[in-house]
């Protein structure tokens, strides 16, 4: 019996322990707390669990070396201690996350070990590349250009779920979701390089209309430019990843940034209440009438979305903090997440939504839309759960079955690796719809 280790059992582990099971296979889960990896195994005999930090280098070494395949789903800061413990013993490894240059200088190593470390094999990133590649391969098979290319993914909760004042509720990762606020934002379009600042990451988000859903908005992710040479269409004008949000978030999001209440920077807030805080943060005399001072500060409206959303998360309140030294960032996030946890009875929803413009040889253009709506199963999984552990689970199988042969460090962008994954998502009724042929209306404005 081939054996998997599972490193960490946070919220999207779920789906991945039950897949795995389900197929055969030994699955261990080491964690920090082993009652939620019991909780994950519900008793099944191929079943592991095992309480272990990632201080305890001595356990991973060998864990590593007793299993077939490593999957670390750990914070991303551990995943290249893991994945050089893994060439190390010739083990195979596979992680949801981004690549940092740290982790992409072991290719050399890793093909040598002869392993994959196969990254960024989750949703967004992960299925948001294979879409989209196998898209660009039939492009490029064709002899055609990608003329532009807009990638837009976001994790919300279905629009039947009660909304808050943000328009927006937890379904993964909350410090994760809040930090991203603070990125800043990079991509081409039209020819041109757009450069966006953090402090203008929520301005002029653009409106797309995504079939039952309604319509939504898009800020920046992150650099999108890197994705030119990744996705091998050096050709494109237009290079644009987005992150989906329902209206009023990216306005309130915009003006807690204008008084930086996303900021890192720690103070002293011993002995303050929240209006006190505010009254910090807008540069306040004092906490008298505080909601009227973040108006003028501001410059909007008193029944302005943001203003309604500060009063709704309390702060403009003269509740005691009871707080010493901290940052704004831990003190909007805990206030944010106290309130805005998707329930146990809400469905949430992954949308995700390719727009191509593509030119071939004979003059003909054609838009091309590749969409997905996935939506969650009330008690069991969500659906941001499903979609990033499920890949990963599909690509741990290939591997151990030896449907996936390349060695080094990848992500998913190759026939190889993204046509099975595909195909097996698909069975689970996680599938992209492509509709080609569509008029050059259907871009994105």
């Amino acid at each position: 019996m081939k054996k998997v280790l599972i490193l960490g059992a946070g919220m999207v582990v779920k789906p991945m322990v039950s897949y795995l099971l389900g197929k055969g296979y030994q699955v261990t889960v080491a964690t920090r707390t082993k009652s939620k990896a019991d909780k994950m195994i519900a008793g099944h005999p191929n079943g592991k669990s095992l309480a272990w930090t990632v201080d305890d280098k001595e356990t991973l070494g060998k864990l590593i070396a007793e299993h077939d395949i490593s999957v670390s789903l750990l914070p991303f800061v551990y995943h290249v201690m893991v994945a050089k413990m893994c060439i190390k013993h010739k083990k195979n490894m596979v992680t949801t996350s981004y690549v940092k240059p740290e982790m992409k200088a072991l290719d050399q190593e890793a093909k040598k070990a002869g392993v994959i470390i196969l990254n960024e094999i989750g949703v967004d990133p992960g299925i948001d590349h294979m879409s989209a590649m196998r898209i660009i391969d039939h492009i490029h098979d064709k002899n055609g250009e990608i003329e532009e290319f807009y990638s837009f993914c976001g994790a919300l909760v279905a629009p039947e779920v009660e909304k808050n004042p943000f328009n927006y509720k937890f379904s993964w990762a909350p410090k994760g979701v809040v930090m991203a606020g603070n990125n800043d934002g990079k991509y081409l379009l039209h020819g041109e390089v757009i450069y966006v600042p953090t402090e203008d990451l929520f301005k002029n988000p653009i409106k797309v209309d995504f079939s039952e859903v309604g319509e939504l908005e898009v800020y920046p992710n992150r650099d999108s430019i890197p994705y030119i040479e990744l996705y091998g269409i050096p050709e494109t004008k237009t290079m644009f990843r987005g992150t989906f949000r329902y209206d009023k978030w990216c306005e309130i999001m915009d003006a807690f940034k204008s008084i930086n209440l996303l900021s890192y920077d720690k103070m002293n807030m011993e002995g303050m209440t929240y209006a006190d805080f505010m009254a910090k943060m807008t540069g306040a005399e004092n906490s008298d009438n505080i909601a009227k001072k973040v108006v003028e500060k501001l410059g909007i409206g008193e029944d302005s979305n943001p203003v309604i959303a500060m009063q709704w998360l309390g702060l403009f309140s003269n509740e005691p903090m009871n707080r010493k030294e901290d940052s704004p960032f831990e003190v909007t996030s805990d206030l944010m997440i106290s309130k805005m946890m998707i329930g146990e009875n809400e469905r949430d929803m992954l949308v995700m939504q390719h727009t191509f413009l593509a030119k071939y040889p004979d003059g003909k253009k054609e838009v091309i839309k590749s969409n997905m709506l996935d939506f969650g199963t009330l008690k069991t999984d969500t659906s941001i759960a499903r979609t990033v552990a499920l890949p990963a689970a599909c690509a741990v199988e290939m591997i151990l079955e030896g449907n996936i042969n390349v060695t080094g460090v990848y992500i998913p962008v190759i026939p190889e690796i993204y046509n099975p994954i595909l195909n097996q998502l698909e069975t689970m009724n996680i599938k992209m719809i492509e509709r080609y042929g569509l008029p050059l209306s259907e871009n994105i404005k």
